[in-house]
């Protein structure tokens, strides 16, 4: 009987080591003199130096994946921006509290290993945590024949933060009267694919490589914008401002995000047309295929992130965010008496 391999199974150890050695570059670009050790070891290390001038340091984490953008990612071939959507979504929650990002972890599974490809996407993955101003300190690859297609990959990814206890901030001090202000997205960032997708490739019977309205790029290339990552703006502001919360428009959209930092008692109006939504979410509006209701609740509309803060510096922290980083913000809105929705008005 002839005798048979992992190799034979679906697995190519070779081609997964090969893979690593393609990615020790972009992986030590993220390196900051806290990450111990090297690729390799059985686990990543990172110093909490950092901690050493803080009352009570608090160590925060998320995690999350990219969803079914990965497959507008498969239908382009274009693998080297969902790395940054998966260090945004992870990082992006981090900052709600106040975090500083630390350290990266990522997970990527596969059907059939192939090193050209991974190494595309840990390049990606690299580019966000330099963003993000954090280290990527560890990752595993998981080829996986039989429960994915040979072409199809998953992401997962893990971000730990730091923030002194007392600075972190939890929304709790929000009172009627305080401002929303609105960092604009990129697009879609990662959130409401499925919706995006059946729109684009179902109902209107459109290809990735179609342009829509007055768009430069075509589908698919705008819905791979890559997720705005706004830790480094976010770190910058509650470095200068007392803000009181901040909230990641992610799934759920302004509707659902927004309320969970809200105390009991309040509302947050949100007031359509104080910002610009951008080409891509005016492309999807004009179609009139969906309720303006469930568009606000599948998708970001052009807020990546809501700041609130107090009426005094609202007009500030906005100057401050417009002039001395690369985001973009806008006053959208304030808080009201209410029974913790968020509203939107025309």
């Amino acid at each position: 009987m002839k005798k048979i391999s992992y190799k034979d199974a679906g697995v190519d150890i070779t081609e997964g080591n090969r893979a690593v050695d393609k990615i020790k570059d972009q992986v030590k670009s993220t390196y900051s003199e806290a990450v111990l050790g090297d690729i390799g070891l059985f686990s990543g290390g990172y110093s909490l130096g950092e901690a050493k001038g803080m009352e009570d340091p608090v160590l925060l984490a998320a995690t999350d994946g990219v969803g079914t953008k990965l497959m507008v990612a498969q239908m382009m071939d274009v693998h080297d921006t969902v790395g940054i959507d998966l260090v945004a979504m992870s990082v992006n929650d981090l900052i709600c509290q106040g975090a500083k990002p630390l350290f990266f972890l990522d997970y990527i599974a596969v059907g059939k290993l192939k090193a050209e490809k991974i190494e595309e996407i840990v390049a990606g993955v690299a580019e966000g945590c330099r963003q993000a101003g954090c280290s990527l300190i560890g990752g595993e690859t998981a080829e996986m024949p039989g429960m994915y297609g040979e072409e199809d990959y998953d992401l997962a990814g893990f971000a730990v933060g730091l923030v002194d206890r007392a600075k972190i901030v939890d929304g709790s001090t929000i009172q009627a009267g305080d401002v929303i202000i609105g960092l604009r997205s990129t697009g879609l960032h990662s959130n409401g694919y499925s919706l995006a997708r059946d729109l684009f490739f179902n109902h209107l019977k459109a290809k990735p490589t179609d342009k829509v309205l007055d768009m430069e790029e075509n589908i698919g290339e705008a819905l791979l914008r890559p997720t705005r990552i706004y830790a480094k703006t976010i770190n910058k502001v509650l470095s200068k401002y007392s803000i009181k919360g901040i909230a990641n428009i992610t799934g759920g959209g302004l509707i659902e995000n927004v309320p969970r930092i809200l105390p009991e008692g309040l509302d947050a109006e949100v007031q359509e047309g104080t910002w610009d939504k951008g080409d891509l979410f005016e492309s999807i509006e004009s179609f009139g295929l969906i309720e303006r209701e469930e568009l606000y609740r599948s998708f970001n509309m052009g807020v990546g992130m809501v700041i609130i803060a107090d009426p005094v510096m609202a007009g500030e922290v906005v100057k401050f965010i417009n002039s001395q980083t690369e985001d973009q913000a806008t006053l959208i809105g304030q808080v009201v008496e209410g029974n913790g929705q968020c509203r939107i008005l025309d």
